[in-house]
């Protein structure tokens, strides 16, 4: 009988989007859906779902959840920091190896150009420690333990905007129409893309591994699924100003005076760190094009061109809406 195809944790955004694609080409019964509270899946274990409890933040609960699983999606865990993340993300790995899973497919994130090895955003840091160790794991002499992976860079979500334009709301905007943040604006950009198109790529790769785990063209390799154009923070504010229906650009401050704006409070806070002097690297590696990577490859996957920031964004908040 062959094995089930894993999600954890199974109950955020990107999660659920991927589970919901999932549940389109597989039966549920097939799934093992782990969360930090299985109750909010209640709706896919009535329909057959296996769902068990386990939490990042708890190690000891991660052991034996993946029993019986041989795909296993590993959504990141939410944060920024670097080490106390990764070692969240190794503390499942491991967990998935002693469980027999035979592949990962691990969401990490798309900054670092062209998959490239080193990248100056912090928020980068985790994922990067993360792959190399997803690497370094097929080096090892126990091929009964030795499990293959798929490192998806899941694009900049179009949704998250907010966190690159200084928590910009479009239902309260700023009365002076100006969005504060440590970048001109100018080029390069971000190759914005729609989330949930990247959780219907992510879904169709693990069903075609496990349709031919074989002849799956991505075992141990990094893929990056990108927008289908770059857009610059300039013109990223412009579009936001067009659907909301008021002008808006981009004020460009120092690092130092970003970090004491009020916005933030504490947005970006984690285990009683405030990380937004390093959540502002962010800019940095936009700067340097980090970002700015069309990819074809979301739109090879989904079997159309994918779409734009400026839809998305007006389905979101256009008017009416």
């Amino acid at each position: 009988m062959p094995g089930k195809i894993g999600v954890f944790p199974a109950a955020g955004a990107l999660g659920t989007s991927t589970i919901n694609h999932l549940a389109k080409q597989v039966p549920a019964s097939d799934l093992v859906l782990v969360a930090r509270k299985p109750e909010t899946l209640a709706e896919l274990a009535r329909a057959g779902a296996t769902v068990r409890q386990a939490d990042y933040e708890e190690p000891g609960t991660l052991d034996r959840v993946f029993d019986g699983v041989e795909v296993l999606f590993l959504i990141s865990y939410a944060s920024i920091e670097i080490q106390f993340r990764f070692e969240a993300h190794k503390h499942a790995i491991d967990a998935a190896r002693r469980s027999g899973v035979k592949h990962i497919f691990y969401s990490s994130l798309g900054f670092a150009g062209d998959l490239e090895k080193s990248s100056v955003a912090h928020v980068m840091g985790a994922h990067l420690k993360t792959e190399r160790y997803l690497a370094e794991g097929l080096q090892g002499a126990d091929n009964h333990n030795r499990i293959t992976y798929t490192a998806v860079r899941e694009g900049i979500y179009s949704e998250s905007f907010p966190i690159y334009t200084s928590w910009f709301d479009p239902g309260n905007p700023p009365a002076n129409g100006e969005v504060t943040i440590p970048h001109p604006g100018d080029g390069p950009g971000v190759t914005w893309v729609k989330r949930d198109e990247l959780g219907e790529a992510t879904a169709k790769l693990i069903a075609d591994y496990v349709r031919d785990p074989r002849g799956f063209p991505y075992l141990n390799r990094v893929l990056l699924l990108s927008g289908p154009r770059e857009i610059t923070l300039k013109e990223t504010v412009e579009i936001l100003g067009r659907a909301i229906g008021k002008p808006l650009r981009v004020q460009e401050t120092p690092v130092d005076e970003f970090v004491k704006l009020p916005q933030h409070g504490r947005k970006f806070f984690y285990h009683g760190i405030d990380l937004t002097r390093e959540w502002a690297t962010a800019w940095d590696a936009i700067r340097r094009g980090e970002t700015a990577v069309v990819s074809p490859l979301l739109g090879q996957i989904l079997g159309r061109e994918p779409e734009s920031f400026e839809t998305t964004i007006t389905a979101l908040y256009g008017s009416g809406n």
